[in-house]
C-alpha cells in the first residue's frame, strides 16, 4: 500500500464512531500499576485499556477495575489471562486462570480474554486445550484470543516449548491475538498471517522487535516488522477488532519519556490505520456506480 502519511492526521480522519479502537496494555505503564494505567491512558488519548492479570490485587479484583474505568471513563476491552511464566503462582490451575480470566472479562464488560498457548509439559491442560477455551467461550460469550508466540533456543537448537506450536495461525484456534514482538523473535511473515488469519484475526499487541532473539516489545515503527503495512491492511478492512499498544517502557530516562513513547506509539497506530481507511474510502469512490 502507498504511504500517504503526509495527507492523514494523526487523529482527525476516521470519524470516531467508526474508528478502530486503540487501547493501552497495563503492561506497557509496568513497573507503574494496574491501578495508573487508566488515567494514563485518558491523559493521552486512548480509546481504553487491557488489564493484565498479575500478582496485582488490583489487576484481580472487578469492583477495583471497574472504579476505575467509570472515573477515568476509559472502558476495559480486554484482559490478559495469568498464562506466563511470572505469573505461574496467580490463580492456580491453568484452567482456573482460563476461567476466571474469562469471568473477571464479563463482569467488567471485556469482550476479549488474551492466552498464550499451553507450555508443553501442562499435561491435559495443553493436550484439551482447544477444546477447553471452545467450552469457555461458549459459556461466559467471551472470546478467547490465543497468542502467537516464538521458538525459544537453547545452544543454538528449539526446545520445544508449547503445544501443539508456537504459531496458532495453522491450529484451529477461533480467535487469534498477534504481537509483533513475538513475530519478530519467530522471524514470522506478520502481513502474510493478517492475509491468512483473515476473520480469525481478533486483536492486536501493537509493538515491534528485531530477529536477535529478544521479546523486545519496541516502540511500532523501530523494528523490522511491516508494522505500518498491517496496520493500514487493518483500516482498509474496516477491521472489527481492537490494537493494543504493549510496549515496553521500563528503561525510560527521565520524566516525562513514558508518556512521549506512549503518545507516539498512539499517533502510530491512528495514522496507518487512517491511511488504509482513507484508501478504503477513495477505493470506493472511484468504484463505477451500479445502474439502478
Amino acid at each position: 500500500m502507498a504511504d500517504g502519511a503526509e495527507h492523514v492526521h494523526p487523529s482527525g480522519l476516521v470519524p470516531r464512531e467508526g474508528r478502530i479502537p486503540v487501547t493501552l496494555s497495563s503492561s506497557s505503564v509496568f513497573p507503574l500499576g494496574t491501578q495508573d494505567v487508566f488515567a494514563m491512558a485518558q491523559d493521552l488519548g486512548y480509546d481504553g485499556v487491557e488489564v493484565m492479570v498479575t500478582h496485582n490485587s488490583w489487576s484481580q479484583d472487578a469492583v477495583r477495575l471497574n472504579r476505575l474505568s467509570q472515573e477515568h471513563h476509559m472502558p476495559i476491552h480486554s484482559i490478559h489471562a495469568p498464562t506466563l511464566l511470572f505469573t505461574q503462582q496467580v490463580w492456580g490451575s491453568a484452567w482456573t486462570k482460563i476461567a476466571r480470566s474469562a469471568d473477571l472479562a464479563r463482569e467488567v464488560g471485556a469482550e476479549i480474554v488474551v492466552a498464550h498457548p499451553p507450555f508443553r509439559w501442562q499435561g491435559g491442560y495443553a493436550s484439551g486445550f482447544a477444546e477447553g477455551i471452545q467450552e469457555i467461550m461458549e459459556s461466559t460469550g467471551v472470546k478467547i484470543c490465543v497468542e502467537n508466540m516464538y521458538p525459544w533456543r537453547t545452544r543454538g537448537r528449539e526446545a520445544l516449548m508449547y503445544l501443539p506450536h508456537w504459531d496458532p495461525v495453522p491450529e484451529g484456534y477461533e480467535h487469534i491475538t498477534w504481537d509483533f514482538s513475538h513475530a519478530a523473535i519467530a522471524q514470522a511473515d506478520s502481513l502474510a498471517a493478517f492475509h491468512q488469519l483473515g476473520d480469525r484475526l481478533r486483536h492486536i499487541h501493537l509493538t515491534d522487535g528485531t530477529a536477535n532473539g529478544k521479546d523486545e516489545h519496541l516502540l511500532p515503527g523501530d523494528g523490522d516488522q511491516p508494522v505500518a503495512e498491517c496496520m493500514q491492511l487493518l483500516g482498509h478492512q474496516d477491521w472489527d477488532g481492537v490494537v493494543c499498544v504493549e510496549v515496553g517502557t521500563r528503561k525510560v530516562k527521565y520524566a516525562g519519556a513514558r508518556e512521549e513513547w506512549l503518545v507516539r506509539s498512539l499517533e502510530f497506530a491512528r495514522r496507518h490505520l487512517a491511511i488504509g481507511w482513507q484508501q478504503r474510502v477513495e477505493a470506493t469512490d472511484a468504484a463505477p456506480g451500479e445502474d439502478h
